[in-house]
């Protein structure tokens, strides 16, 4: 049996080797200076700033009810509202391939609860940021989230 352990722990070594060869990870790129000025944003109550990071046509998806693929709009709606409760934000990890960036994000509240989320970011040939999933992890009640809260 531990042979059989052994050889599925050599293979998932390998393969995630095969995997990480062809992603680079992502440091002082375009990408990831368009993501922490994005971020960047939510923490200084900027949407200005935000918004420079958005290309043409962009769209938000997260898990919340009708977050699906929903544009610029609707995402400053639904989503610009808690700024007011983002002090900081951490980048746990960042990587990217081709024209996405996936980055495990680490958010402080105002009330110094964390919230950790994995977002891909799909960009434009222009550099921008084209669309954004979120996948919510621990602190899904994010303060100020009016789903979470009705």
């Amino acid at each position: 049996m531990k042979t059989k352990q052994r050889v599925i722990t050599k293979l998932i070594v390998l393969i995630a080797a095969v995997c990480m060869a062809s992603v680079s990870y992502a440091q002082d790129t375009l990408k990831e200076k368009a993501v922490k000025a994005y971020y960047n944003g939510f923490v200084t109550k900027d949407w200005n700033m935000v918004v420079s990071q958005l290309a043409d046509g962009f769209t938000f998806t997260s898990p919340a009810p009708d977050n699906d693929h929903i544009p610029v709009d609707k995402f400053k709606e639904e989503c610009w509202g808690t700024s007011k409760f983002t002090k900081s934000v951490s980048f746990i990890k960042m990587f990217e391939k081709g024209d996405e960036l996936v980055l495990l994000v680490e958010i402080k509240t105002t009330d110094d609860k964390t919230v950790r989320n994995i977002d891909v970011y799909d960009f434009s040939s222009a550099g921008k940021i084209k669309a954004v999933e979120v996948f919510f992890g621990a602190g899904i009640g994010f303060p100020g989230n009016k789903k979470e809260n009705k």
